[in-house]
């Protein structure tokens, strides 16, 4: 499962799975873009490559999906896929696949205003890597 919705009042609480640190951060993603949008309908033909820098893992998490969130809010782009490149600690590299937002095309399920700090935590557990984190809505 490449995630979960948890319990948490008036927002969406997330939970990303993945067996590695690449497939959490994409799969973060695909959570927050699917909250968004039908991301089966979406083409994805454009691509941008995207880099965010954190002081920590936590962090890192944060800024990637602050950046993605501004994708949508501020430049009308709908992501289909995000492929991690490169990761380090402090540091990721990705292609973000897109759409345009296109009113007779694209339904919006939900608008997301921001993501929050509050019980964000990346980590590992026994099954491979999961992050935690709230999206405001």
């Amino acid at each position: 499962m490449k995630y979960r919705l948890t319990d948490h009042t008036a927002d969406f609480g997330i939970q990303a799975n993945g067996q590695t640190l690449e497939q959490v951060f994409e799969n973060a993603a695909f959570a927050l873009y699917d909250l968004i949008t039908d991301t089966g309908i979406l083409a994805g033909n454009q691509t941008i490559p995207l880099t965010v820098t954190g002081d920590d893992q936590n962090d890192l998490m944060m800024n990637w999906l602050r950046e993605l969130l501004y994708l949508w809010n501020g430049m009308g782009m709908l992501v289909k896929q995000a492929s991690v490149r490169q990761i380090s600690e402090f540091r990721l590299t990705a292609d973000v696949a897109y759409d345009l937002y296109d009113r007779s095309k694209h339904e919006i399920r939900n608008e997301i205003k921001a993501v929050t700090y509050h019980q964000l935590k990346v980590d590992r557990n026994t099954d491979g890597w999961f992050a935690d984190f709230i999206l405001d809505v």
